[in-house]
């Protein structure tokens, strides 16, 4: 790739393209609807929906496994917590009720996939999202929902829906259907062309023109269990308060990679935890703002 539309996300870069700053309620800051988790990994709904409400959102809504919802209420007492069925192994199940649906037309932001485990229960599921979410409604595709978009590439061509995949470097390669260069701008950029929506892939976010943002101090202390829930969550945050997919993309990952390089200086490189990252990211973004 050439670098012609490559930009390196700076403070100065990022305060220069200022976040929207809503006036009002809760509810001008949007409604993010959290949509994953199963029975052994409901922790990845939790550090989803946290980080959404650190970077913003006014109201926060979390679908999970029915087994585990009532635990979830009482560690994110800021949320509402719906409990949706579930299979025996305590996957959730890819089912449209009528509360779900509602919920999921309700929402401003729709995150799903954290903590998802039964990518054919996924798959169902992500294809009665797209069925009934609003064509205004941004949605974020992350984690397991990934791996079922790779096996259903089709479900986002023609629809007008504002979405935005994040995949680590296994999940790109497996939306590509082969292993990934070194050139993760170019191949941020293959993916967004090929889905047709802003990808954020391992700090590189291109939309389908061609454009690319680079964050270039994540460091490998990122690469901890529930980052990437995290980092969704962090950009779910984002287009609730109204930033427009890319934007959201590329201060998300500015902001959590900034989180963790603050956590090594008191834990080391490898020795902090994603939910500490995702209580650094409000005065990563205060800073950023003032």
């Amino acid at each position: 790739m050439s670098g012609e539309k490559t930009v390196t996300l700076t403070p100065g870069r990022l305060r220069s393209w200022p976040l929207p700053r809503p006036e009002g309620d809760k509810s001008s800051r949007g409604t993010v609807l959290v949509l994953g988790g199963s029975r052994s990994t409901p922790g990845a709904v939790l550090l989803a929906g946290t980080a959404a409400l650190r970077a913003g959102a006014g109201k926060l809504q979390m679908a999970t496994t029915e087994s585990t919802a009532a635990a979830l209420s009482i560690a994110v007492p800021e949320a509402l917590v719906v409990g949706l069925p579930e299979t025996d192994t305590g996957a959730m199940r890819g089912e449209m009720g009528d509360q779900l649906a509602g919920l999921v037309r309700g929402a401003d932001v729709v995150l799903i996939g954290p903590g998802l485990v039964d990518v054919e229960e996924t798959g169902a599921l992500l294809e009665a999202v797209l069925d009934v979410v609003d064509a205004d409604t941004r949605l974020i595709v992350d984690a397991y929902a990934l791996g079922a978009l790779a096996e259903r590439q089709s479900l986002l061509h023609g629809r007008k829906t504002y979405a935005v995949l994040t995949p680590n470097v296994s999940e790109g390669a497996r939306l590509l259907d082969r292993e990934l260069g070194d050139d993760l701008d170019a191949e941020a950029i293959e993916l967004a062309s090929t889905y047709g929506c802003v990808v954020s892939l391992f700090g590189h976010v291109a939309d389908p023109d061609g454009s690319v943002w680079r964050e270039e101090t994540g460091d490998s202390g990122l690469g901890t269990s529930g980052s990437g829930d995290a980092a969704a969550g962090v950009i779910a945050g984002l287009l609730a308060r109204g930033a427009e997919p890319a934007q959201a993309a590329s201060w998300g990952v500015y902001a959590h990679a900034a989180s963790g390089q603050r956590l090594a200086v008191q834990h080391g490189r490898t020795g902090y935890l994603a939910r500490e990252i995702v209580d650094g990211v409000a005065p990563i973004l205060a800073e950023l703002e003032s």
